[in-house]
């Protein structure tokens, strides 16, 4: 609920430069230490920042008319040409760490054939991350796959995992020498998540899709990670993982492989709550999968609340972000306790933030949420790093551009990209390792 104090923290800082914002905080962040290696960042995707990703799965289904997206993706962020630039941004505010994902679908843009001009792209971006002092956290898949590969049925059929692997060993080749750490598939739970928390208009909406992308693309069949059949997909999508991880750790380079996964602060309210049961139903088999790697990656954005009857709806009265979610940054904390104990392993935040356009609220979002990570840390969690999401105000799926979760405002006609005080904020957090 927003009391009398937030009002006014919004109407002190609405006015203030980034520096006068650190200032004006509590400030519970600037008192955290973490481990002297520790990761601060933002992150990104390609498709949802490089533009122009027209061999992909995504791209298709946008074409549709009517259709599940409110607008294309087109040129998006032009990251594509201008991740030098985003780069060089991103050290000056004081980050050392840098996440971005490679395009399958302009690696292997037709099954079986890698384009070399695609991998010498991607070993650019990544060399160019080292050079800027950045340490490249690579996504080898963050949802988008080639067409070709949804029109065969995708992650649904029986192989798909190998072939995912094949394009790992051939990535693998042009960026492992610069990895720091590398994830095979991002969010691979999602679409089981989305089930869960959607209307059935909109996973109607999503079924309607799959049969409308098929007619478009004149093929039989036709699949996308998040719309297609999810008890189909899951077999297929895990053996993915553990063969796309152990291409990958074949190298060349020597850097922890693992899996992020969307983890939601699940809470129990009352007597025969269904939480555990959605639980189960949407982690246990990937933070299972998750102990044979080297780490896991937490994402997580707020919490769900479920009773006997299922998912609840926020409070009433609480703020809500662009996406109708409860402002609940300090989630953070309990799903990286979570994901630990389950897995024993080390985790890193490979994505946490906010939509809203009130940069204040995000500023305020950063605070609790690394001041979550501050007690986990003295709590003995190994958590090794926090990358913010998102470097970019980009294009946000079926949501489009209106959602604004970005460090850094980008005017779409000209590119210009603005620094957020919040940018800043996170910025002079990282330059100080937490530390006061």
């Amino acid at each position: 609920m927003l009391t009398n104090d937030h009002i006014g923290r919004r109407t002190l800082l609405a006015g203030l430069s980034a520096g006068a914002a650190l200032a004006a905080l509590p400030g519970r962040a600037a008192k955290v230490a973490f481990p002297k290696d520790f990761l601060w960042g933002a992150a990104i995707s390609g498709h949802q920042t490089e533009g122009d990703n027209s061999n992909s799965d995504i791209w298709h289904l946008e074409q549709l008319s009517p259709g599940p997206f409110s607008e294309k993706s087109g040129k998006a962020c032009d990251f594509l040409n201008l991740y030098a630039q985003d780069m060089d941004l991103a050290s000056k505010l004081g980050f050392n760490a840098f996440r971005f994902s490679l395009e399958w679908s302009r690696i292997e843009p037709e099954e079986g054939r890698f384009d070399a001009k695609a991998l010498d792209h991607y070993r650019r971006v990544a060399a160019t991350c080292r050079e800027k002092g950045l340490a490249p956290a690579i996504s080898f898949n963050h949802f988008t796959t080639p067409l070709w590969f949804a029109k065969q049925g995708g992650w649904e059929v029986a192989g798909s995992g190998d072939k995912f692997a094949r394009f790992c060993a051939a990535a693998v080749k042009a960026v492992g020498e610069f990895a720091h750490i590398a994830t095979t598939l991002n969010e691979p739970n999602l679409g089981r998540l989305l089930r869960v928390i959607l209307p059935p208009p909109i996973l109607a909406d999503m079924g309607t899709a799959m049969q409308g992308a098929a007619t478009l693309a004149g093929s039989a069949r036709f699949s996308a990670a998040q719309f297609g059949d999810q008890d189909a997909m899951l077999p297929n999508l895990l053996e993915g993982h553990r063969k796309g991880a152990a291409a990958i750790k074949a190298g060349p380079g020597s850097f922890p492989v693992g899996v992020s996964l969307a983890i939601v602060d699940d809470q129990a309210v009352g007597v025969g709550s269904q939480r555990d049961a959605v639980r189960s139903y949407l982690n246990d088999a990937w933070l299972d999968a998750a102990k044979a790697d080297d780490f896991v990656g937490v994402q997580t954005y707020g919490r769900n609340r479920f009773d006997a009857k299922g998912i609840m709806h926020p409070p009433e009265g609480v703020e809500l972000t662009q996406m109708g979610e409860e402002f609940y940054p300090q989630a953070l904390g309990a799903t990286v306790r979570y994901a630990h104990a389950v897995t024993g392993k080390p985790v890193y935040v490979t994505e946490n933030g906010i939509a809203t356009e009130d940069d204040t609220r995000r500023i305020a979002y950063i605070d609790t949420a690394v001041a979550a990570l501050r007690d986990c840390v003295r709590d003995g969690v190994p958590v090794k790093g926090y990358l913010h999401w998102s470097f970019l105000d980009n294009y946000e799926w079926i949501f489009g551009y209106r959602p604004k979760f970005g460090l850094v405002a980008v005017d779409r006609t000209t590119q210009k990209r603005t620094p957020k005080p919040s940018a800043a904020y996170l910025g002079a957090i990282a330059k100080r390792n937490g530390a006061a």
